[in-house]
């Protein structure tokens, strides 16, 4: 990071408990647009979103990234939960807070997620009000089909490991956990033959991470279809393709992409995580810098 950027640690409340983000912006700009930034399934802030916030914030937009509750320095119980509803609440929370904050313009906010955060701006967008561009980069946008990719007995473990935690969480007793990521056969949410190694790759060093969920996200995850928001967004929003993503599938997010009324599509010969590191990243975060520019107005 440059000395032409401050980074700032905040709070941010959500429900009754706060999460915790960073603020990136251009030093000495004042009324500057500002893009609100989350990361996918169990991820973390520190897991290569500063590259793609310090790039928006030397081209002139500030950037607030946080994570979710129960993740990361955010507080809240269970740890590690990922609870749709919630996170959403936690967009909405962020939104209204960097809309708040001093030297930022409200009418000039923009939303970034990746994966499954992809989906969440998606979802976001279409229920709040002046979103003024989005940006959603290999998003899981259709339950049905990125569970299609999960081999039937591998659904099933989880299925099971699902119900029963949600029976623990019912009683009082601690979740039954289950891993983010996995080689192909493991009882892993995502488990395809790209995934450790690419997930891996986006944990820098130092970083200790819990890489297990509480396994009652998978009753939810095959019911989100945030793709079919698409069409009811009024502002641009940039679709990030990964023509060979295995988590969550390319064909389906054309097909949301195409019925939504302001889209761009941008499409990359990459994997999932292909996208986050080396000559893809470079490629995706400078067009996502120029649509950003251009539609916040910046300079």
């Amino acid at each position: 990071m440059t000395d032409d950027i401050e980074r700032t640690e905040v709070w941010i409340p959500s429900g009754d408990d706060r999460c915790a983000g960073l603020l990136y912006r251009p030093s000495g700009t004042d009324r500057v647009p500002l893009v609100v930034m989350a990361h996918g399934l169990g991820a973390v802030k520190e897991m290569r979103l500063d590259a793609y916030a310090e790039r928006f914030a030397a081209a002139g937009m500030a950037a607030l990234v946080f994570d979710y509750r129960y993740f990361g320095a955010s507080t809240g119980e269970p740890r590690q939960l990922i609870d749709i509803r919630r996170q959403l609440q936690d967009w909405s929370a962020s939104v209204s807070f960097a809309r708040a904050l001093p030297g930022v313009d409200p009418e000039r906010v923009a939303l970034w997620g990746t994966s499954f955060s992809g989906g969440h701006v998606l979802a976001t967008a279409a229920r709040t009000p002046g979103i003024a561009a989005v940006v959603s980069q290999c998003p899981f946008t259709d339950g049905p089909a990125s569970m299609r990719q999960v081999p039937l007995p591998t659904a099933a473990r989880l299925l099971a490991a699902g119900l029963s935690d949600q029976l623990r969480a019912w009683r009082g007793r601690p979740p039954r956990m289950v891993a983010l990521a996995g080689a192909p056969g493991d009882m892993a949410l995502m488990s395809a033959p790209d995934v450790v190694d690419g997930y891996l790759a986006l944990i820098p060093p130092g970083l200790v991470l819990r890489e297990t969920t509480p396994a009652r996200i998978v009753l939810t995850l095959p019911l989100y279809r945030p793709g079919r928001d698409a069409r009811r967004i009024t502002c641009p929003v940039l679709f990030c393709v990964c023509d060979r993503d295995s988590v969550a599938p390319a064909s389906r997010t054309l097909r949301h992409a195409a019925a939504c009324p302001g889209a761009v599509v941008r499409r990359y010969p990459a994997g999932h995580f292909d996208v986050y590191v080396g000559d893809a990243f470079e490629t995706a975060v400078a067009d996502q810098t120029a649509f950003l520019v251009e539609h916040l107005k910046v300079g």
